[in-house]
């Protein structure tokens, strides 16, 4: 047997650990990405999960902040208009409103308002699972 033979294989086992690395990386930053702009706090409710489809989430918080999936408006008229855009290209033309319970009744209904001027076709408030 000779020392001089050619090596014709590849060592996969480097490139098999470097992906796993990089799964792992991606599964840890990831729920970093679906964290939504403003923090608000959901009211409780017993309700079923709804589908996931291509929403367009609108969240409200209690000082009437406003934003449209990962960018905040300063006004409800700005926000309309890019809702007005974003439901052009959506299927399904769902709005989620994520409100703030203390949020005002009054900035609440102004922004489902807003969201049926601007194409909504379902309209659906977020809430928390109820503690039984």
């Amino acid at each position: 047997m000779e020392d001089d033979e050619i090596v014709s294989g590849i060592n996969v086992t480097p490139l098999v650990d470097v992906c796993l690395v990089l799964v792992i990386i991606f599964m840890v930053t990831a729920p970093m990405f679906s964290q939504p702009l403003l923090k608000v706090s959901l009211p409780y409710a017993h309700a079923r999960k709804g589908r996931e489809e291509d929403k367009v989430t609108i969240t409200l918080s209690k000082d009437g902040r406003l934003a449209l999936d990962e960018r905040e408006f300063a006004s409800l008229d700005e926000l309309s208009a890019a809702l007005r855009g974003k439901l052009a290209r959506s299927q399904s033309k769902q709005v989620v409103v994520r409100a703030d319970r203390d949020a005002t009744n009054g900035r609440l209904t102004d922004v489902m308002a807003a969201a049926k001027e601007a194409g909504a076709l379902v309209l659906t408030i977020a809430t928390e699972q109820a503690k039984p």
